[in-house]
């Protein structure tokens, strides 16, 4: 069965995007310590790249990558309350969803730490 939401178009399906958009960094700042976290960390490193004395590519790459972080957050924060939605009984693969998203998260913040390394080693 489609949704009932999927036949908006035009500026009201703009609208109802933004709205569900708003809703869910809410939700996530709410109910998510790590993207809490990563939310402080991106208000830090956001600023900083902005203010290093490196190139503009170097900028937006640094930038890039913080904003990745703030993306797969979101992205394992779905899942894991997705999987949450399903059943809280503990499952070998509700368990191996949480830890690839896990997994996920660190690969971002491991390539912000490389992403910031080299540019700032240039």
């Amino acid at each position: 069965m489609e949704s009932p939401y999927k036949g908006k178009t035009g500026i009201r399906r703009l609208m109802n995007a933004f709205g569900y958009s708003l809703a869910g960094f809410r939700a996530a700042y709410k109910h998510e310590d790590a993207f809490r976290q990563e939310v402080l960390l991106a208000i830090i490193m956001v600023p900083l790249a902005l203010w290093l004395p490196v190139g503009n590519l170097g900028k937006a790459m640094m930038i890039a990558s913080v904003l990745l972080v703030i993306v797969v957050e979101l992205l394992n924060s779905a899942v894991e309350a997705t999987v949450d939605r399903i059943s809280l009984d503990s499952h070998d693969l509700a368990k191996r969803a949480k830890d690839i998203g896990s997994a996920a998260v660190l690969v971002s913040l491991i390539n912000v730490l490389v992403v910031w390394g080299l540019v700032l080693m240039a």
